[in-house]
Parts: C-alpha cells; sequence; structure tokens
C-alpha cells in the first residue's frame, strides 16, 4: 500500500515537472503572426468593454492579463506620447523613439496606425532574451481618433544591426542621387538610376524611385516592374512596404526596414534597410542595405 502510494506520488511529481518544462519552453517560442493579431484584438475588445482609463491601466501592469511570455500590449496617442507599456515603464509620457539603427519607431508607427494599421518592423530589447536588441514584427491597430494599439513577435534569428558606417554611406548615396535629379532634370535621372551599369549602381546598392501613387519609376536590378504599380506590394510577412516608404517620403524622409531579394545574393530575401527622400513632392527615391552585407 504504502508503495504503491508512493509511486502514484512520483508518478505525480514527474507530471508536474514535465508541466512546468513544458510551460519553460512555450514561454520562449515566438508567437506566430496569427497570435500576435487576435492577442491584439482581444486588447481592441477590452478597450471597447471596459473603457479606455481602465484598459490603460490595465495595459501598463507587468503582471495583467496582457503580458503573456514575450507578448505584451503597448498604446500610443497620435501625438506620439506613449500611454502604456508594461515591460518599458521608463518610455510612459514619451513622445519619441529611435531604435538601434536611428529608425524613428513612433512616426512610423503613427503613420500606419493612421492607415488603420497594419504590420511593420522594428528593432527593439526582447525580454525573453535578456533584452537582446531584436527584430520585432509589430501589429498595430487604431482604437479610436486619439489612440492606437501594438504587440509584436520576435524574429529572432534575422541579423537585424547595421554598421553605422554603412548606414551614413547610405544617406550619402541618397543624398548624391537627389543632387544629380534636381540638377539634370527627372527624364536624365530615371534613365541614369535605371542603367545597372551606371554610376547609380555600386556593389548591391542601387537608386529605387516612385511616384506617390506607388508607380515604380526606377528598379536597375527589376526592369521588369519600371512602370508599374506596385502601392500593394506586400514583402514575404506581409508588410506593405511600398505603402510605407512613401508614408516616410511625404514627410520628406525617413528610414525602414522590410524583406526583399538582393541582387548582390542571387536575389536571396534579405531583410534590407531603405532610406527614402523626397524630390520635388511629386516623386521620390532611395535605396537600402542588406542584413546580409
Amino acid at each position: 500500500m504504502r508503495i504503491a502510494a508512493l509511486a502514484r506520488m512520483v508518478a505525480l511529481m514527474s507530471l508536474s515537472v514535465l508541466a512546468a518544462i513544458t510551460l519553460c519552453i512555450a514561454s520562449d517560442q515566438t508567437a506566430s503572426a496569427d497570435e500576435v493579431i487576435a492577442f491584439l484584438d482581444e486588447a481592441v475588445a477590452y478597450v471597447d468593454n471596459n473603457g479606455m482609463e481602465n484598459a490603460l491601466q490595465e495595459f501598463n501592469d507587468p503582471t495583467g492579463s496582457f503580458v503573456r511570455g514575450d507578448l505584451y500590449i503597448f498604446a500610443y496617442d497620435f501625438n506620439g506620447t506613449c500611454l502604456a507599456h508594461p515591460i518599458n515603464p521608463e518610455l510612459v509620457g514619451q513622445t519619441s523613439l529611435l531604435d538601434i539603427n536611428d529608425v524613428d519607431v513612433v512616426g512610423r508607427e503613427i503613420a500606419l496606425a493612421k492607415r488603420g494599421g497594419g504590420t511593420m518592423y522594428i528593432v527593439f530589447p526582447n525580454p525573453s532574451h535578456e533584452g537582446k536588441e531584436e527584430l520585432k514584427q509589430l501589429h498595430l491597430e487604431s482604437v479610436n481618433d486619439s489612440m492606437y494599439l501594438g504587440s509584436g513577435r520576435y524574429l529572432s534569428d534575422i541579423q537585424a544591426s547595421f554598421d553605422q558606417g554603412e548606414r551614413d554611406e547610405l544617406v550619402d548615396f541618397v543624398n548624391e542621387a537627389l543632387k544629380y535629379a534636381q540638377e539634370n532634370g527627372k527624364e536624365k535621372a530615371l534613365q541614369a538610376f535605371n542603367d545597372p551599369e551606371g554610376n547609380f549602381a555600386r556593389d548591391g546598392l542601387y537608386i529605387f524611385a516612385y511616384d506617390y501613387e506607388g508607380q515604380n519609376l526606377a528598379l536597375s536590378h527589376q526592369p521588369e516592374l519600371v512602370g508599374t504599380n506596385r502601392i500593394d506590394a506586400q514583402d514575404p510577412n506581409g508588410v506593405y512596404f511600398i505603402q510605407q516608404i512613401t508614408d516616410m517620403a511625404k514627410n520628406g524622409d525617413g528610414f525602414a526596414y522590410y524583406v526583399y531579394p538582393d541582387p548582390s545574393n542571387n536575389m536571396t530575401q534579405e531583410l534590407k534597410l531603405s532610406y527614402v527622400m523626397d524630390v520635388d513632392g511629386t516623386w521620390f527615391l532611395g535605396s537600402g542595405i542588406y542584413s546580409s552585407d
């Protein structure tokens, strides 16, 4: 009898240990995009059912119902002020945020939220990996005219740190192309940008150009796309990257991440950091560097 009871106790303890191990493994797994979207939808419904004040209190609670492993809800108003961030409470009340590659995180979020929401990338500390800076795919949703919510999943296997020197060279390259366009006119500039053997195709760097309706004007390594409208083009993770770089160019200039074929690596899909600039209010140009470089 005692032996049987002891055996049952050991078995129960083994199951408990197994459950704990399973829970630890599960908590370190990255959520799928569908899980993030469902989590975000749940948070939006919570605002609708409980009011904005109660919802923000819950979202700011690091032990609350909207912190689950590396998933959590953050909130901003459309002036760029952080309203809720349970993992980094020091951000609450702040109005700007640059990531390690100088990407204007809040500015890009606001532009996307004004479109009603969607998905984008940033680089941000991963609480599951001791705060290591990692690529994160955000999903955003506007709640009302004054606030948007976001959550995201980490894409930890993708190298997301870009060398400062390479970023500076990228900006200089785009500025050089802008100056060329301003001094030589649109037609001559686009002819130069579309030449894969010309001065604006250098060691994997090339200039692309679009108008503000999304029509491609220059893409030297994919000439079949020149003249086509790409406003609804998405990368493999569903990021509407043409819409996002268009929004940045309308504000003058900016950086953005997306996944795109690398012509210096057999057109392999790689993470790309692009920098774009407005030319004259009717079209813009840009270039980018790849994480594999």
